[in-house]
């Protein structure tokens, strides 16, 4: 460490991407300090990833319990079933606490110095961080920022925490409404709607776009509604808009035409989530310190080593990873980021490969895709000249499926029909989040088809759903 700098390295924001670069900044030998003004763990451990699903463990319990038919089928019956909201709701904040607490602590062995303030770029190489009312700078000769995200509300959208809330308030399951709608219909809306009829509440669901899911690939948004969201308590208000919602009981929420923006209906429910996505929490950074503007949503433009962009050059000497930079909003993604920043300020040069980053929805059963969806591969195989094909396989014939009465789903393979590249996976069904690892590491490796067919799968087990698909792909590629 040159000796005009108090570290090598500040990361500001102790979130998944924060902490995982500090771990290999340690690694690699950097001095380093961590800024943190919230909570440690940043979104994923505090208002995401852990709590969601530790109630989306303890609910799927209760309604896999509930199942009569399914339980009487392997010969099990119960008396009635119950839960306790407040137990469910402090399984959630108690695992909260132990991950929260493993991290902290995972940085004190290290040596990583923890600083608690809000930390702000205060020009080139160097931090402010407020600390109670006192300000101090700190220099460092890298910065990286990993700020995190915070809920998006659009415009029209009151909230009050308590009848109409994001998902940031809903991990607490404070109380069960009776009749939630739930603006969205991604992975919070999917998740939370799972969550929420499993324990007794009926969902009202309402998508602005044409379709449910629509950043799904199309045919598992299919299979997804079938099976997610016509068996339960849900209705769905698909193109339309919430133009307009008042907090209160009951919560009123004006639906629009999206594009005339003339109120059509007027819904008056016990409960709304807003599960509109999430924005970039890069507001108070100081980034024009560094002459560093960030688009119309918030995220810091970045190259792809990761370093911030001023106009088309590179910022000496600053990163950005995770949702700050809207790459890709999944936790495992910042991580990932976070140790190719750093292996890039050591000199090395590394990029992250998003198309390999697989992602999940952990309803019941799951929803999990990596790389392409059909429509996508498709579009790029006609602009480069290619032929892009697909192929199914099916859990019903599964023979690890079949004991576990879990034969509803499907694997969806999108693949270069010239190469059999395998372009992108998509797989609705039991443990579909674990299944997804191995096409991804397909994708990263740009395996073909032919050699994944040749691969051995241990049988009886989940994993030969995609054995089927590849052989499936192989004699048609």
């Amino acid at each position: 460490m040159a000796s005009e700098f108090d570290y090598d390295l500040v990361i500001i924001g102790a979130g998944v991407g924060g902490h995982g670069a500090a771990i290999h900044a340690v690694q690699r030998g950097l001095k380093t300090a961590i800024i943190e003004a919230g909570d440690m763990g940043g979104t994923c451990v505090n208002r995401g990833c852990i709590p969601s699903k530790a109630l989306l463990a303890a609910s799927g319990k209760v309604r896999e319990m509930r199942d009569e038919q399914h339980l009487k089928a392997m010969g099990i019956s119960l008396g009635s079933v119950g839960f306790d909201r407040e137990g469910i709701a402090d399984h959630a904040k108690n695992l909260v606490g132990k991950i929260q607490g493993d991290l902290t602590n995972s940085l004190i062995r290290l040596g990583v110095d923890t600083i608690r303030g809000w930390g702000k770029i205060a020009g080139t190489q160097k931090v402010s961080v407020q600390e109670g009312s006192g300000t101090r700078i700190i220099t460092a000769k890298d910065i990286i920022l990993s700020p995190g995200s915070i809920p998006f509300v659009p415009r029209g959208i009151e909230t009050d925490g308590k009848t109409v809330y994001t998902s940031d308030e809903a991990i607490r399951l404070d109380w069960l409404p009776e009749w939630v709608a739930i603006i969205g219909s991604g992975y919070i809306g999917l998740e939370f709607s799972d969550v929420y009829t499993a324990l007794g509440s009926e969902v009202t669901m309402i998508e602005a776009m044409p379709q449910l899911m629509p950043t799904f690939d199309p045919d598992i948004a299919k299979q997804a509604e079938r099976m997610l969201i016509k068996p339960r308590d849900i209705e769905t208000k698909v193109g339309l808009l919430a133009k307009k919602i008042t907090p209160g009981f009951p919560v009123e929420i004006e639906l629009a035409d999206p594009k005339t923006m003339e109120t059509v209906e007027v819904l008056e429910v016990d409960a709304c989530l807003v599960a509109t996505g999430r924005i970039p929490a890069t507001k108070n950074l100081d980034l024009n310190m560094v002459s560093v503007e960030t688009d119309r949503r918030g995220f810091i433009p970045v190259d792809e080593h990761l370093a911030v962009l001023r106009g088309e050059e590179p910022v000496p000497h600053l990163y950005a990873i995770g949702d700050a930079n809207g790459k890709m909003m999944l936790a495992h993604s910042a991580s990932a980021q976070g140790i190719v920043a750093v292996d890039n300020i050591c000199g090395d040069s590394r990029t992250v490969d998003y198309n390999a980053i697989p992602a999940a929805a952990f309803t019941h059963p799951e929803v999990s895709f990596v790389g392409m969806t059909e429509p996508a591969a498709k579009e790029k195989g006609k602009e480069e000249g290619y032929e892009v094909a697909s192929v199914r396989s099916y859990f019903k014939a599964n023979s690890k499926a079949l004991p576990e009465g879990e034969t509803d789903g499907i694997a969806k393979l999108v693949y270069r029909k010239d190469t059999g590249e395998v372009m992108g996976a998509h797989i609705i069904g039991i443990h579909a989040a674990d299944l997804i690892q191995e096409a991804a590491n397909a994708i990263a490796q740009k395996q073909s088809v032919t050699e994944l067919a040749k691969f051995v799968h241990t049988h009886p087990t989940l994993s030969e759903v995609l054995d089927e698909a590849y052989k499936l792909a192989m004699v048609t590629a």
